[in-house]
C-alpha cells in the first residue's frame, strides 16, 4: 500500500521507508563464448562464438528499522560481479553444469551460485542485449 502524502514537497516524516517491502535490481556485464554441440554440421550455433551477457538479480526485502535499505547496491553489485567473474571470458560449455549453454541454464546456473549470498533473490535475468534477448528466471 502506497503512503499518501498531505503535501508531497513538505511532508517528508510520511516518508518512513521501515516495514515496507521493495524489489531492488542491479545489474553487471560479462563476455563468454559457447557453442551449441549436437546442432547439424553447418548450422551457425555449432561454432564457437561469443557474447556479451547482462546479469541481473532482483531481491525483495523489508526495510528494518533503523535501517535506509532493503540492501546496499554496492554490497549487491560486489556479489553479481563474483558470480559473473565465474563466467567472464570463458568457455560456458566447460564449466560444470553448462554442457549446453543456453540462456535458461546460465540463468539457472547463476542463481544457484547467487542464492546462498542473497536470501532475499525473486529473479535472475540472463541477457543478451546485441541481439535483443533476455530470460527471466522467477524463483
Amino acid at each position: 500500500m502506497a503512503i499518501e502524502l498531505t503535501n508531497p514537497q513538505t511532508d517528508r516524516t510520511a516518508l518512513k521507508v521501515e516495514g515496507q517491502v521493495f524489489e531492488i535490481t542491479k545489474a553487471v556485464n560479462f563476455e563468454a563464448a559457447h557453442y551449441m554441440g549436437g546442432k547439424p554440421e553447418g548450422h551457425p550455433y555449432r561454432n564457437v562464438h561469443g557474447h556479451s551477457f547482462r546479469l541481473e538479480a532482483t531481491v525483495a526485502g523489508t526495510v528494518e528499522p533503523g535501517a535506509e535499505w532493503v540492501q546496499d547496491f554496492s554490497d549487491l553489485a560486489a556479489i553479481l560481479n563474483e558470480t559473473a567473474s565465474k563466467l567472464d571470458h570463458r568457455l560456458l560449455n566447460e564449466i560444470d553444469g553448462l554442457d549446453v549453454p543456453t540462456l535458461e541454464r546460465i540463468a539457472l546456473w547463476a542463481a544457484n551460485d547467487l542464492k546462498p549470498k542473497l536470501p532475499g533473490l525473486k529473479q535472475v535475468v540472463l541477457a543478451r542485449p546485441s541481439l535483443d534477448e533476455r530470460c527471466v528466471l522467477v524463483l
